[in-house]
């Protein structure tokens, strides 16, 4: 068993003192370590325009090394701008996964723009930075995954890892889109892309989670770690119904794998539970894995996928990764 202690909400942006282009919104937490913090990067959204409308950007904070719940650093402005006019990412960015690639940083993010008979529809691309992460700029105005003839519906959730000089890149794809009490809805799945350079992707075409809430299952933000042998995801799951609520909000749970293309999945190995009251309470998503000073740690988004915040918790029993 996974037991997972919760320490505690790490960042809000309705709760900053200071003034910021932040309004609401922390989602997608993807960390890189450094030698006095922790560099948390995600998702945040200035106030709506008239219309309701969002847009996404990347940010990050800075985390006390010796103390994850104290704050350091927010920075002041977004690290990348969004796409030009047209483009796959005019309208947003998020989530986003980063990785570091000698001495420069990439980040791996779905682009979002706008449809008429569906919201949006998304690809993933890539922004480099090469001044530590203090700012990115995009490869080109493209994306290196888009959609294709057997995915021919939305794609996101990136999360980058590197295994055996050999980038992984695990994402989500959209199967259909359905009509749920007059609005249009994206079903998804978890599924893999390889590549040499982390730019030119082979896709492997298959969903790898069996589901567990039967065909309208939605899937999101795989997250993959390597211990003891074998390979261990975390991902988030709902349904496609009652999705924004504590009956059918976003759960996270988990599959194993020895060669990261036959999983195994197991959510009864994962113990993280809603919290009775308070910011996750509802829902526990998008969760990102990370070792820190022989601690194994998990950052997670809540309440109205992310809008209540991210939060941290810490594995409480190291043995675990040997168990599955």
């Amino acid at each position: 068993m996974f037991r997972w202690k919760k320490i505690g909400k790490v960042f809000d942006p309705k709760e900053l003192v200071t003034s910021s282009w932040m309004h609401e919104f922390a989602q997608s937490p993807s960390v890189l370590i450094e030698d006095s913090h922790v560099r948390v990067y995600f998702c945040s959204r200035p106030a709506p325009a008239s219309d309701g409308q969002y847009l996404s950007y990347i940010s990050f904070i800075d985390l006390d090394r010796n103390n994850l719940l104290n704050i350091l650093r927010v920075c002041v402005t977004p690290v990348l701008s969004l796409g030009k006019y047209g483009t796959f990412d005019e309208f947003g960015t998020y989530p986003v996964s980063v990785i570091r690639n000698g001495s420069e940083i990439r980040a791996y993010y779905a682009g979002w723009t706008r449809c008429e008979s569906v919201p949006f529809n998304a690809a993933i691309g890539l922004a480099i930075s090469r001044d530590g992460g203090e700012t990115f700029h995009r490869i080109g105005d493209g994306p290196v995954l888009s959609y294709s003839p057997d995915e021919p519906f939305l794609l996101g959730s990136p999360r980058i890892r590197k295994f055996a000089d050999r980038w992984q890149l695990w994402y989500v794809a959209g199967n259909e889109w359905l009509r749920i009490e007059g609005k249009p809805e994206p079903v998804y799945k978890i599924r893999m892309a390889t590549s040499d350079n982390g730019i030119d992707w082979i896709k492997h075409g298959k969903d790898l989670i069996v589901n567990k809430l039967g065909n309208y299952e939605c899937q999101a933000c795989p997250d993959v770690t390597f211990r003891n042998g074998s390979y261990h995801m975390f991902f988030s799951y709902r349904d496609i119904r009652n999705y924004k609520s504590r009956e059918g909000g976003y759960r996270i749970g988990y599959a194993s794998s020895t060669d990261l293309i036959n999983w195994q999945r197991n959510d009864n190995l994962v113990d993280i539970e809603l919290s009775e009251t308070g910011w996750d309470s509802e829902m526990i998503n998008y969760p990102h894995v990370f070792e820190l000073d022989g601690a194994t740690y998990m950052l997670y988004q809540g309440n109205g996928m992310g809008r209540a915040g991210f939060g941290l918790a810490i594995l409480e029993s190291i043995e675990a990764w040997g168990e599955v």
